[in-house]
Order: structure tokens, then C-alpha cells, then sequence
């Protein structure tokens, strides 16, 4: 019977208990399509890893993100996490891993010490900022079980967004972001208006204080109800911000996960560059569980 080793982190924190939990298993060479995601689906945990020998001998793996239904393209904690198990492994070249992925080449820069022990990781989101639908202020206040006057649009609309992996950003009064709840039959009726949303609505609310962010996200559709750390989204709202602040580079600081007892903080560096805007994340990386499925 063949075994796979895993571990998991807590991440986008320094202390156990906290942040964003991660399965990665370390090598899942023979394990199928099917297997890596009834395996996502009974960690329970908002995204799970797989690690695979990568295509190119130049990169470090190749890793695959599945949440709890469904593979994804690119995400901000897995990658971080991944980062932080494979570097404690020794597996990464003078502090870089290179991760291949289904939205493109992830670089991740791999933080330590002054002992030389891994702390945690940034990460290079893989694309430039695209961005998709705006999407109309009532439905997006359903969804968050708040009222249309709650939802700020100053800035700009709720609007689909991207820098690998597609989420809804909308900024939102600071009191009322602690109060929303998701309510799921507002999402399912929103995803069902607009075919352009393709499936996927994650809603990723924040409210700012200059550079200093509290944000939530909130993917019900997808098995999340409410997500601790979303470092893809955070990356694609840094991107946005400096877009339409304007300026070459910026850096954001956000709380996540408050309301749920595991606060995550994370680092957003944006800048302006050639193909458009694009982001670093990081954050801490705290180790938990070690062990084995026997399938």
C-alpha cells in the first residue's frame, strides 16, 4: 500500500493556531487527479499542494493547488507555504524556488533568521493585473449580508480582478466589514446572473486606512465560507490600489482572519512595470503536523 507524506504550516503568521492552515504533501508522485482532490477535499483546509517533479530542470517543482472542490491555477498562502516545507527540506537554490504552475512560473524568495531557520516566504504573483466584470453594488452587498450603502465606490465598482487567479474586489465601510456573513443563496444567484463570472465568485471585501488594509473573503461557491489569508487576493487588490492611486510602487500591509480567531498578516509590494502591474506577497510561515496517507 503506498504511503504519501505530508505536512502542514499555519501561514501569513508567526505562531501556531493562526493564519491560513496548509496541507502540502511533499511527494505526490502516483497519486492521481482524483486522489489529489478527494485528499483537498478531506483536509478540509482552505487549499492543499501537491509536489511534483518539475518539467523544466531549471525550476525547483512543480505544484499543484487544489481547494476543496476544485484545482486552482494559482494561489497566494499555498505557494508561501509550500515554500517554507520545501526550503526546510533544503530544497531550495540560494533562498529561491521556482514553482511551475497552471497560470505560469511562480518565483518565490525564501526569508530566514540570522540562525539560518526558515521564517517565511514572498512570492512573485505569476501575471499582470487583468481586470474582468464590475459587478453591481446590491448584489455584491447580498452577498455579504450588508446593505448597498455599505459598499464604497469612490474608488471604483466592485469590479472581477486578477494576477492569476480571478476574485471580486470591493471596498467596503470599515464597520460594516466586521459585521458581513456570507449568505449563500445571494451568491448563487449573482454567479447564475453573470455567465462572464464563469463559475467562480470569491469575494474579497477590505477596508483602508491609507496603506494599512483590513480585509475578508468569502468563496462559499467553491467550499470556503469565510477564508483566514488569501495572498492572491491581496496581491490583485495591491495591483489594483496602485493602478488607480497612480505612482510606480507601492506596499500595503493587511489583516485578514481577524473575525475568525486566526489573524494573518500580509505584506503587498506593487509596482508598475512593462506589461502592467504586478505584485509580490509575503508573509511568516509557522510549521504544525507531520504525517502520512496510506491510500
Amino acid at each position: 500500500m503506498p504511503s504519501f507524506p505530508y505536512e502542514t504550516v499555519d501561514v501569513f503568521t508567526d505562531k501556531p493556531f493562526g493564519g491560513n492552515p496548509l496541507a502540502v504533501f511533499t511527494d505526490a508522485r502516483g497519486l492521481t487527479d482524483a486522489q489529489m482532490q478527494a485528499l483537498a477535499a478531506e483536509m478540509n483546509y482552505s487549499e492543499t499542494t501537491f509536489v511534483l517533479p518539475s518539467d523544466d530542470p531549471a525550476n525547483d517543482a512543480r505544484v499543484r493547488i487544489f481547494h476543496r472542490t476544485a484545482e486552482m491555477p494559482f494561489a497566494g498562502h499555498p505557494n508561501v507555504g509550500t515554500a517554507c516545507v520545501l526550503a526546510r527540506h533544503g530544497r531550495d537554490r540560494n533562498g529561491v524556488l521556482r514553482f511551475e504552475q497552471m497560470a505560469g512560473l511562480v518565483e518565490i524568495a525564501v526569508e530566514r533568521d540570522a540562525t539560518g531557520a526558515v521564517t517565511g516566504a514572498v512570492i512573485a504573483a505569476p501575471q499582470a493585473l487583468s481586470l474582468g466584470i464590475a459587478l453591481p453594488v446590491d448584489g455584491i452587498a447580498a452577498c455579504a449580508g450588508v446593505q448597498p450603502a455599505d459598499i464604497v465606490t469612490a474608488a471604483h465598482e466592485p469590479v472581477q480582478a486578477s494576477l492569476g487567479v480571478k476574485f471580486v474586489l470591493a471596498q467596503i465601510a470599515p464597520e460594516a466589514l466586521t459585521r458581513a456573513a456570507p449568505d449563500l443563496a445571494a451568491f448563487r444567484r449573482l454567479e447564475r446572473q453573470h455567465a462572464k463570472l464563469q463559475g467562480r465568485l470569491s469575494l474579497f471585501l477590505y477596508a483602508r486606512d491609507g496603506n494599512r488594509i483590513r480585509a475578508r473573503m468569502f468563496a462559499p461557491l467553491a467550499g470556503t465560507w469565510e477564508d483566514p489569508a488569501t495572498g492572491s487576493a491581496s496581491a490583485t487588490l495591491g495591483a489594483l490600489l496602485l493602478s488607480l492611486d497612480g505612482g510606480d510602487e507601492a506596499a500595503y500591509t493587511i489583516t485578514q482572519g481577524v473575525e475568525m480567531g486566526r489573524a494573518s498578516l500580509l505584506n503587498v509590494t506593487s509596482r508598475r512595470a512593462e506589461d502592467g502591474y504586478r505584485s509580490r506577497v509575503g508573509g511568516a510561515c509557522a510549521p504544525m503536523f507531520r504525517g502520512e496517507v496510506s491510500l
